[in-house]
């Protein structure tokens, strides 16, 4: 009977052994799966750069899937166009502690970031459209923003027939105030040396009545070209430009289609290819992490587009002539 028991006693302890070893082969296994979070500060309805950062993520994601034995997962969070609650849910994502990665794009996000990894000192941001802060758990990839505002602002100059041009932002940030406001400025005065130039901030990211009342203020003191930067209140801009027959133009992604004819250029970032790229590299252990880098024209993740039928249509030959070759030159 003793020896029975003692049978007994040691197959079930080799039973729950066995149980336990499998729950834990099973977690560690689990804990090698690449997680990847992409924060979007904003909403993805119609926002191609957020459109844009979540499909290139997931095509990098598909493509290490295929042949990794464990699969990399992708959670999206849609933060909402209030500023004031982006720290907070990029907290909350930290907090979780289940993402090894958070991956976004916005220039103002590594001033949000910074604090946040103090808190959270093992969790790594990949933050595209941004300049690092030196924070070694952050890689921050910028585009080529003043090639690209340099160009925006020479097309308004080439096009405003009363050589006054605007800018409507949704805020003032470092790269806003230090980068794309100058070189706009710049540009519209390669175009004609007189061009006098307007900045307005809406104050958020979403109030199309703000921009629609922002550009009629505008057209009023005669701006008839403008580039809008804020979001969803961009449309409020699109409408003032179209009731008043003035122009735009598009930064960042391919706007044509949003008002053909009035949107005259669109000057685009490679959102698809970059953070496919910076994904890539993340999920192959290539990350640079507190390094900051700047990709543009001559990369390849900065294009004027000068193909579109709308483009072609609204722009007369000799200024699209004029376009090519300063755009070459940069290149």
């Amino acid at each position: 009977m003793k020896k029975l028991s003692r049978i007994l006693y040691i197959t079930l302890a080799a039973v729950l052994l066995a149980s336990v070893t499998g729950c834990n082969s099973k977690t560690q296994n689990k804990s090698k799966a690449p997680s990847i979070a992409v924060f979007v500060p904003g909403i993805l309805d119609n926002s191609p750069t957020y459109q844009e950062l979540v499909e290139g993520v997931t095509k990098a994601v598909d493509a290490f899937n295929a042949t990794a034995s464990e699969k990399a997962e992708v959670f999206v969070m849609e933060a909402g166009t209030n500023q004031a609650e982006w720290a907070p849910k990029i907290t909350t994502l930290c907090a979780t502690r289940k993402y090894d990665v958070i991956i976004s794009s916005n220039p103002s996000l590594p001033a949000l970031i910074d604090p946040i990894t103090a808190q959270f000192p093992n969790q790594k941001f990949i933050v595209l459209d941004a300049d690092g802060t030196g924070n070694k758990n952050v890689a921050a990839v910028a585009y080529g923003k003043a090639e690209q505002s340099f160009l925006t602002g020479y097309m308004a100059g080439l096009m405003s027939k009363n050589h006054h041009v605007a800018l409507i932002a949704a805020q003032e940030y470092p790269v806003m105030n230090n980068v794309i406001l100058p070189n706009f400025e710049k540009g519209a005065k390669a175009a004609y040396a007189d061009t006098s130039c307007d900045f307005r901030v809406v104050g958020n990211w979403y109030d199309a009545a703000k921009g629609l009342e922002i550009t009629n203020e505008l057209v009023s003191k005669g701006a008839d070209v403008f580039l809008p930067i804020c979001g969803g209140a961009g449309q409020g801009v699109i409408n003032a430009a179209k009731d008043t027959g003035t122009y735009i133009t598009w930064f960042d992604s391919n706007g044509f289609a949003f008002a053909p004819g009035t949107i005259i250029a669109s000057s685009v970032a490679m959102q698809v290819k970059l953070s496919e790229k910076v994904t890539a590299e993340w999920l192959n252990g290539k990350t640079a992490w507190g390094t900051s880098e700047t990709l543009g024209l001559k990369e390849g993740y900065i294009e004027f587009i000068e193909d579109a039928p709308e483009y072609i249509d609204a722009v007369p030959a000799d200024i699209r002539a004029k376009m090519h070759e300063k755009i070459e030159s940069l290149r």
